[in-house]
């Protein structure tokens, strides 16, 4: 039987509700988590939002469910949003629903390049993101997926020198392109990378992430769930009782939190569409993080399921 996220959530959730998660526990951002992006020193909080589900096109019914939790993500003291013109209408989805909430000036929006073509087509692509996004300055432009990064680098300069992009970097979330990513992170002077990290793919660990540590770039963990199979390997057992030592409360925040807690991470971005997913895992970027113990505790759980 597969298990869904929703059903995943409840039995790990024990005493705790959802409803209260998004009630006075999470009232405001003064005691949320935060980690500092190495080039400037800015803090961003832990939790970001992932957007690859919200290509939803002119559909009202799903556009107001989507801006329900946009608009709790903003609630609860979230900043950072992730999106790429890869996501079908994403870009121009958010861009009408940050619009509509009137809340651009409280966000961190980042997004991505992926033409081939050379410099006219990044930067057309770019002023194409600029349009349907409604802004002039992105906060974070990337090279989604290495995907021309030699001509797409320079162009991202150029744009950040001119004060249109404040931080730049590249992303991947496959381990096949770990060798380049390597290369690309050691040769380049880079803001932020992107990389897939979880329990479940923990390869990044090895070398990318302490190389980014030492380049100085922040990291922005894609797949935490590492794409919900560990949702359907837990199954519907609780949650370890230790789990609460750091503060969580369901198996959304386990696996955030493991994620978040190496040293090199900065923020991780799950996909959040409805109220509940954002509730949940919002809960990860309270209390604390778990310590290099604990993650090894964490591992040896997952590894003897």
């Amino acid at each position: 039987m597969t298990i869904t996220r929703r059903d995943f959530n409840k039995a790990g959730l024990g005493a705790l509700s959802l409803a209260a998660i998004g009630g006075d526990a999470l009232a405001g951002p003064k005691d949320m988590i935060r980690k500092a992006i190495p080039s400037s020193g800015e803090m961003v909080p832990i939790i970001g939002l992932g957007t690859n589900r919200y290509g939803v096109g002119d559909d009202v019914e799903k556009r107001t469910v989507l801006r329900a939790a946009l608009a709790r993500f903003h609630q609860l003291g979230g900043t950072l949003i992730d999106t790429a013109p890869m996501y079908r209408s994403s870009e121009s989805v958010l861009g009408d629903l940050i619009a509509d909430l009137g809340i651009r000036n409280d966000l961190f929006v980042a997004t991505k390049t992926d033409k081939k073509g050379g410099a006219a087509a990044t930067s057309a692509q770019m002023e194409e993101s600029q349009e349907k996004l409604k802004i002039k300055t992105f906060d974070l432009m990337q090279v989604h997926n290495l995907i021309n990064w030699q001509e797409a680098l320079p162009v991202l300069r150029e744009w950040k020198q001119e004060g249109l992009v404040r931080y730049i970097g590249i992303t991947t979330s496959r381990a096949n392109q770990y060798q380049e990513f390597e290369k690309v992170l050691r040769q380049e002077e880079l803001d932020f990378i992107q990389i897939n990290y979880s329990l479940e793919q923990r390869e990044a660990a090895d070398r990318i992430l302490p190389l980014a540590a030492d380049r100085g770039a922040a990291v922005i963990i894609n797949r935490a769930f590492g794409g919900g199979r560990i949702f359907d390997k837990v199954g519907d057992q609780p949650l370890p009782e230790w789990a609460q030592e750091f503060g969580c409360e369901s198996w959304a925040q386990f696996l955030l939190k493991y994620a978040i807690g190496h040293p090199a991470a900065t923020l991780s971005i799950p996909g959040m569409t409805k109220l509940h997913h954002v509730e949940d895992n919002f809960g990860a970027a309270h209390g604390r993080l778990p310590d290099p113990a604990e993650r090894e505790r964490q591992e040896a759980f997952y590894d003897a399921l």
